[in-house]
Parts: C-alpha cells; sequence; structure tokens
C-alpha cells in the first residue's frame, strides 16, 4: 500500500484553504448562524435572580458572567475567551449597536461586557465602537465588518414589540418608509449595505421588559416586568421569537386572561415565512435555559 508524500506545496495549499474557510465562517449570513452542532437554531435564555428591579445599575460582574455563560453555551464552549473568538477575529472593525431609547435603554454595563468580550479577542479599541442614532454618520460603523446587536425587549405601537430586528431601523435613510403594515418588514433592514450579512451575535435585554403600550413612546412603571434575564443567538428572528413568547406570557399572567399585543409582532413571523431571514417557529428553535428558573414563561 503506496503512501502520498505530502509537499510543501500541499501544505500551503491546505493552509490557504483552511484560512478562507475560516473567514467564510466568520462572516456567513446570518440565517446560517445558529446551527452549530444541533439541527435546530439555537437560543440561550439566561436569567440571574439578583439583578434588580427598574431603575437600579445592576453589578456590572454579574452582567458579564451572564453574558459569558451564555455566550459559552450558545457556542459549545467552556472558555469565554475560545467563544468569542469564534465569532469575532482580531482584525475585525465592530460595530455594538445600542438603543439609547431613555426610559428603557441597553444598560450601560451590558455594552461594556459586550466591548470586553471584543476587546479581549484582540480587536483594537479605535476600532470598536457603540452607538445607536449616529450608527449612519460613525466611522466604525461605516467601516465595519462585524456587528454586534442589543436592546432591551419592549412593546412598541406600531409593530407590537420592539426586537432586535427593529433595532436596526437606525440604520436606514428613512425609517418611516419600514412603518407600513405594523412594520411587517423590518426584516428588510438587514439586507442594507451596511448591516447584510455582518452581524455576529444578538442580545435581546430582558432585565425588565415592558409587556404593554398604550400608545406611541408610551411608558409606564406599571409594565414594566422584573424578568431579569437575557436571550442570546445568532439568528435575530429565532430570539425575537423566544422574546415574543415571554411577552406574551408575562402579559397573560399580569391582565390574568389571553391577552394578544396590538398590533400584533407579525414582522418576527414575516421574517421567517417571507424573507427567510431566520427562524420564527418555536418548534425549530433549540432553546437552553441557566440560571433562575422561577416564572420562565417558555
Amino acid at each position: 500500500m503506496s503512501t502520498k508524500k505530502i509537499t510543501r506545496r500541499d501544505l500551503l495549499k491546505s493552509s490557504a484553504t483552511f484560512a478562507i474557510g475560516s473567514a467564510l465562517y466568520l462572516n456567513s449570513p446570518v440565517k446560517l448562524w445558529g446551527q452549530w452542532n444541533t439541527s435546530k437554531t439555537r437560543v440561550v435564555l439566561i436569567r440571574d435572580e439578583r439583578l434588580p428591579g427598574y431603575g437600579v445599575n445592576p453589578d456590572p460582574q454579574i452582567v458579564k458572567e451572564m453574558l459569558n455563560k451564555a455566550l459559552c453555551a450558545l457556542l459549545d464552549e467552556k472558555d469565554a475567551s475560545k467563544a468569542w473568538a469564534k465569532i469575532i477575529k482580531p482584525t475585525d472593525v465592530v460595530g455594538i449597536k445600542t438603543n439609547v431609547w431613555n426610559e428603557l435603554h441597553t444598560p450601560h454595563e451590558l455594552e461594556n461586557a459586550i466591548k470586553d468580550g471584543v476587546l479581549q479577542v484582540g480587536v483594537k479599541a479605535e476600532n470598536i465602537s457603540v452607538n445607536d442614532r449616529g450608527v449612519r454618520s460613525d466611522p466604525v460603523f461605516q467601516n465595519a465588518t462585524a456587528l454586534i446587536n442589543t436592546r432591551p425587549m419592549r412593546a412598541h405601537a406600531w409593530a407590537g414589540v420592539g426586537t432586535l430586528m427593529k433595532n436596526y431601523i437606525m440604520f436606514a435613510q428613512k425609517p418611516s418608509d419600514y412603518h407600513p403594515d405594523s412594520c411587517a418588514d423590518l426584516a428588510k433592514l438587514w439586507e442594507l449595505p451596511q448591516v447584510k450579512g455582518k452581524t455576529r451575535l444578538n442580545v435581546l435585554v430582558m432585565f425588565t421588559p415592558q409587556f404593554h403600550c398604550v400608545g406611541a413612546h408610551s411608558f409606564s412603571t406599571d409594565y414594566i416586568w422584573d424578568y431579569k434575564g437575557m436571550l442570546v443567538g445568532i439568528d435575530p428572528v429565532a430570539v425575537d421569537s423566544v422574546g415574543l413568547r415571554i411577552i406574551q406570557g408575562i402579559r397573560n399572567e399580569y391582565f390574568k386572561e389571553e391577552r394578544p399585543l396590538n398590533p400584533p409582532a407579525k414582522h418576527i413571523e414575516l421574517a421567517d415565512t417571507r424573507h427567510k431571514l431566520g427562524t420564527a417557529d418555536p418548534a425549530k428553535i433549540e432553546l437552553i435555559k441557566l440560571g433562575w428558573e422561577k416564572g420562565s414563561f417558555v
């Protein structure tokens, strides 16, 4: 039986193939992600009873631990640094798309935890930006090779709920173009040149979600729930789908009856069935639950 001699040329060819494969892996379209070692789209729900209620800043260390544990579970890693290295590479230019709505914004502690994860991979500080309403003019976002998307979940008078998909509306030149029919086609935002194929991670904040509203931009602490969790995934549709189920569960508990959102959050299902952005069907989502279990609603 003969053995094939491996030449230097073969080694160089193999190395090049590996490098190309790695680059494709890190820059895959979002709808191909979240499949890791399963036929279902994976989403991680992590909760911690130690998180405070609305209006109180959370412990940064608890937030960082939650994020890293969720990321490790999502990517089948035991070490957080290895998990971050699966989705971000040192040469990336990273835009962290946050949400600054005053009444319920992305916690700064979570923004910092995400930034720390990106820094530990080796990304230069000048190649990282945290921004919301200025993303179109931000030099880092203009040149971004990777995006991380994070926002709190809340009831929304136009879209049913404000979700990860809707968080990209600030990339649109004219956001109102995406408002018709209860914001049914928000998934189109993910085809914009500044966005398409760049999202590496989605983090839906469920610390204190707003589960009901009575008009545009309405807010009341009566409709805030101390859920003390976050949802983490690669597929924004799957994460939003799980978040929607939680919001509906909270609404049913609070109102003591089945109380559907008005308007319905149709953009989540349509992102799957019409736009093929990701997975909305709960039967096709692998939900991993970590931490505090009481009152999870999923």
